[in-house]
């Protein structure tokens, strides 16, 4: 079970040893530990994307924080974690924080695999939403590249279609592919 840190307990943390929250609003970074074992990495550009991202929308955070086990050891968001600590945060919210509990070892890696999601298994992004529902200047300071969101604007194929080249496409357009009845 994944639950928010709350401030229960009465002592500081110890090196690996049980979380325990002071009845503060805020942890410091230095009383979590990052896993030495995580598998995923992270590009600089994604890296510094990502330390904007969480200095223009920190209440981002609150829903897509860092996860730590009993014993404060980041098993979720270790990028999150490394780009607060390079926005030079000491502590951060205790919002911020999520606490997996009561997982087994097995469960615990299935889980720093499942939140890393290989090659992203979340699809593919809708251009077409995106170009129609957000701003471009919104997308870029989400993260995304303004050459990915060139294409937004002005897609390739969507480029002028050459009548002549339509004269010989039996019903199909030469651009996209596009069948159609007559």
């Amino acid at each position: 079970m994944v639950q928010e840190l709350d401030a229960q307990g009465a002592g500081a943390s110890r090196a690996r040893g049980e979380l325990h929250m002071k009845t503060q609003s805020k942890i410091k970074l230095s009383d979590l530990h990052l896993n030495d074992r995580n598998p995923r990495t992270i590009s600089k550009k994604a890296f510094t994307k990502l330390c904007e991202s969480i200095k223009q929308f920190p209440k981002m955070m609150e829903v897509r924080g860092i996860v730590v086990d009993e014993q404060g050891i980041v098993i979720g968001g270790t990028q999150r974690y490394r780009a607060c600590a390079a926005n030079g945060m000491k502590e951060v919210p205790t919002s911020w924080i999520l606490r997996a509990e009561d997982f087994t070892e097995q469960e615990r890696k299935r889980f720093i695999i499942a939140d890393n999601a290989p090659g992203g298994m979340v699809g593919i992004w809708d251009m077409d939403l995106l170009a129609n529902e957000w701003d471009i200047g919104e997308l870029i300071i989400a993260g995304f590249d303004e050459e990915e969101l060139t294409g937004l604007i002005v897609p390739d194929d969507n480029k002028a279609i050459d009548e002549d080249d339509m004269a010989d496409t039996k019903n199909e357009c030469p651009k996209c592919g596009y069948k159609w009845q007559v």
